[in-house]
């Protein structure tokens, strides 16, 4: 029995299609104690991680040993007054001690709050008046702790701080610490119900929310790395993602542990898709799952063959068809895309790559019952534009995955649960073989001579020409038709911008849209204006 089954109950239909799953567990689970401590215990030297970085430095991590570390890094915390409910930003972007600091505040009955490395001074100040925070754990590279360093000063705030790897002013070097530390670490008592995971959102109409997970959310991703990822049991998965996204907790800790498969960490800054190819061919990676832009890049470079990959994934924006295609024609793989949010787990995907539709959500997850709703109240029909909801299976219940609050704003949380379901913002369609399409943030939709348009569609068209890099569709004033379609575009390197190229590029799309969803304006810019997570700031282009 793999661990994960200790705690799912699955249903299959005649053809071994996962139908329905059950979660069942002690009111005091425990991450790091009854998965990772347990694998310690029943197979001390499966692999569980993984890591490398640009300069060559690997290492490989057993059960065992993230249950040692964990545990002494979980003793250094505990005797610098770290305990349950205390809030720990970390900041360690694809570096191994991640995981062991992760594991040992599970332990602790911390709350983590994972952060890219890539915030401002003004930000560590938000997240430190916003949460409380009590202690940071940093990586040792760049300006990182010089600015988490003025952020507290500017707070006056008592903080505990930890780099890794070497001593920086004002902090003190954990990696040392849990050199020298205890190996033995008794349980501590812990809720499920507890908060055990904070994500700050990436603000794109507004400022960051914290989003709160209690300590059942790992098991919410047994269905994302089982029945979606397709890890194998002994496999070697490879998400491409920060620490300090939720796309993280999604594809590099959580699901991949409880089903078996150990993770593949590849530390670096700048992405090379030839590297990230080599990578997966050194190690003989079974599966992966990377962003559409990261398909893009390396379909362009030309893809060798990748003799270990079973499964690919992708999620995070929607994936261009074309370049599912030459990803499907170079490796015989169909990339499976998945939708979910920070607020939740996996809620869609093409879980079956015989099936899978490109650029389409796919159909629900069994572990959730998801609807469609109008601005009404009343349900999508087929073809129909409406909400994308989390219904719960029992009335009042939160379903496992979905988070339990908003840090300091209740009264948001009441709004997005309005009439007993989840209300996840985002808009799509249902066709009539039960497949869901992404339509857009409701906040995103054009409204245009009478017509509902979402940019995506749009935004799908345009990548198809060939001197497109990248691409941004919005809906701007206008005085015959409410709304005009607009489209910021950011050229391929070498092509410059022009009244006749403008003139090319509208030619190409509105002969494939229909006439409502016609670009009528567009902008050339060298860059788009993005949130630190990658995502478009379309609010700021609606405004020029």
């Amino acid at each position: 029995m793999t661990l994960y089954q200790r705690f799912a109950a699955e249903t299959f239909d005649g053809e071994g299609r996962l139908t329905d799953i059950e979660l069942s567990y002690p009111d005091n689970f425990n991450f790091g104690y009854d998965v990772v401590d347990e694998y310690a215990k029943a197979e001390p030297d499966k692999r569980a991680l993984v890591w490398c970085d640009t300069e060559g430095s690997e290492r490989q991590f057993s059960f065992a040993q993230i249950s040692e570390l964990s545990s002494r890094c979980a003793n250094v915390l505990s005797e610098a007054g770290i305990g349950r409910g205390d809030k720990v930003l970390v900041a360690l972007k694809k570096h191994f001690e991640y995981w062991i600091a992760a594991v040992a505040l599970h332990k602790l009955g911390a709350v983590l709050i994972p952060v890219t490395h890539m915030l401002t001074v003004k930000d560590y100040v938000y997240r430190i008046e916003t949460a409380d925070i009590k202690a940071f754990i940093v990586t040792h590279q760049g300006d990182v702790c010089e600015r988490v360093r003025e952020a507290v000063a500017q707070t006056g705030r008592s903080c505990r701080l930890w780099t890794v790897r070497e001593q920086r002013e004002g902090f003190l070097d954990l990696s040392e610490q849990i050199e020298a530390a205890s190996p033995v670490f008794e349980r501590r008592e812990t809720s499920v119900h507890d908060p055990m995971l904070l994500y700050f959102t990436s603000g794109t109409t507004g400022l960051p929310k914290g989003v709160i997970h209690d300590h059942s959310y790992p098991l919410a991703h047994i269905v994302t790395a089982k029945y979606w990822h397709h890890v194998k049991e002994n496999g070697l998965h490879f998400t491409v993602a920060e620490s300090g996204w939720a796309k993280s907790s999604w594809g590099k800790l959580y699901g991949q542990w409880l089903c078996g498969s150990a993770v593949m960490v590849f530390d670096f800054d700048n992405f090379d898709p030839k590297m990230m190819v080599h990578i997966i061919n050194k190690y003989k990676v079974t599966t992966f799952c990377a962003p559409p832009t990261v398909y893009r890049y390396m379909v362009r470079s030309g893809i060798p063959e990748l003799t270990s990959l079973t499964h690919a994934t992708t999620a995070g924006e929607l994936l261009n068809p074309e370049v599912f295609r030459l990803f499907r024609e170079k490796t015989g793989l169909s990339l499976c895309e998945g939708y979910g949010q920070t607020e939740t787990a996996l809620l869609t995907a093409n879980f079956c790559a015989e099936t899978s539709v490109p650029g389409s959500m796919g159909r629900p997850s069994p572990q959730y019952r998801i609807a469609i709703i109008k601005r009404d109240g009343t349900p999508a029909q087929t073809g129909e534009v409406g909400e994308v909801c989390v219904v719960p299976r029992r009335e009042g219940e939160r379903p496992v995955g979905v988070f339990v609050g908003y840090l300091g704003d209740e009264e948001r949380y009441k709004e997005v649960w309005e009439g007993g379901v989840y209300h996840t913002g985002d808009s799509a369609s249902a066709d009539e073989n039960g497949s869901l399409w992404f339509n857009g943030r409701f906040d995103d939709i054009i409204k245009t001579g009478g017509y509902r348009v979402g940019p995506y569609e749009i935004e799908n068209v345009l990548m198809e020409h060939p001197d497109i890099l990248e691409c941004s569709v919005v809906g701007v004033p206008d005085q015959r038709r409410g709304q005009a379609i607009k489209a910021f575009i950011v050229l391929k390197k070498g092509i410059a911008p022009g009244r006749e190229l403008e003139r090319e590029i509208k030619d190409f799309a509105n002969a494939r849209l229909s006439d409502y969803k016609w670009v009528r304006l567009i902008e050339f810019v060298d860059e788009m204006p993005k949130t630190i997570s990658g995502k478009v700031r379309k609010t700021e282009q609606r405004k020029s």
